[in-house]
């Protein structure tokens, strides 16, 4: 059972849009909380949509699959009777583009560069190959370090963090409502997935959160990829739940061991609950860290 459901994971992550209109969405509930400000997060299948919600209209943020599009319109349609008019995208991973397909008919989806380079070339990763985009999920606008959006009595920016999750992340940064999304830059409670074979790294991904969570005040709320709805210390844990398992297995490593031996010794134990009923286990991760890290 645990293997189906970590495949299924597998295939969210790097579903096309053919792929995402086999999987069975029929019984996933888009829940709304509202978390600030203009600000409100939606979960049901795939990353977390963040929305800020004002008398200009709609801003989404990341929407999971096509097929799941008239359930996301039905939840935003509970909040507000205003249109949606822009998307933002915080990587190009399907779980959480696959809705550009729908909703790029109706507001510009705006992204990193590399966002849009992946998903017109198609893309490979952990064996899996994800074929070139159709052209409505494509972003149309497309920025190299930061964009910002002026809406809803906000300052809404989205800010590239490189080589984190994957080469394109952008975290979005809502200053007014105090609320900050940061795409799958932030799994919370959970392991990451790092997708080195397009640009992602453990090293930047440690990296990037230090600089952010520099920059974040105290009582922020964060909306995280993957996960519940959290705060700084959420992501100061998470920050040093990285370091922390980095620096065994880099010290593994250091020792000799090869990856058969971390595994069996069990290097990631104290984090292991990062792992429990997720698709990334602590061999899983462990795994992920000792493949970059012992890269010369």
């Amino acid at each position: 059972m645990r293997r189906a459901a970590q495949l299924t994971s597998w295939i969210f992550f790097f579903a096309s849009a053919a792929i995402a209109q086999q999987q069975d969405f029929s019984k996933v509930e888009i829940k709304v909380t509202k978390v600030a400000g203009t600000v409100y997060m939606l979960t049901g299948a795939g990353g977390n949509i963040g929305v800020s919600v004002g008398d200009d209209g709609i801003v989404v943020i990341d929407d999971q699959f096509a097929p799941l599009a008239p359930k996301i319109i039905q939840a935003l349609n509970g909040i507000t009777s205003r249109p949606i008019k822009f998307i933002i995208n915080t990587h190009y991973h399907g779980d959480h583009v696959g809705g550009n397909e729908i909703f790029g008919r109706e507001a510009p989806v705006i992204a990193h560069d590399n966002v849009r380079k992946r998903l017109a070339a198609g893309t490979s990763a952990m064996g899996r190959t994800t074929p070139p985009a159709a052209r409505m999920v494509l972003p149309v606008v497309t920025f190299n370090d930061t964009v910002t959006i002026h809406v809803n009595g906000e300052d809404i920016r989205a800010v590239h963090f490189p080589n984190g999750h994957t080469d394109g992340d952008a975290v979005i940064f809502f200053p007014q409502s105090n609320v900050v999304h940061m795409g799958d830059d932030f799994f919370s409670g959970r392991f990451p997935f790092i997708d080195t074979d397009n640009g992602g790294s453990v090293r930047g991904l440690i990296g990037n959160v230090e600089k952010i969570l520099a920059a974040l005040p105290d009582d922020v709320k964060v909306i995280p990829g993957h996960g519940e709805l959290s705060d700084k210390a959420g992501l100061r844990k998470f920050a040093d739940m990285l370091k922390g398992s980095s620096s065994a297995v880099q010290s593994a490593i250091k020792s000799g061991k090869t990856l058969d031996q971390v595994k069996a010794d069990n290097v990631l134990a104290q984090w292991a609950d990062w792992g429990k009923d997720w698709f990334v286990d602590a061999n899983a991760f462990a795994e992920m860290l000792y493949k970059e890290l012992s890269r010369k």
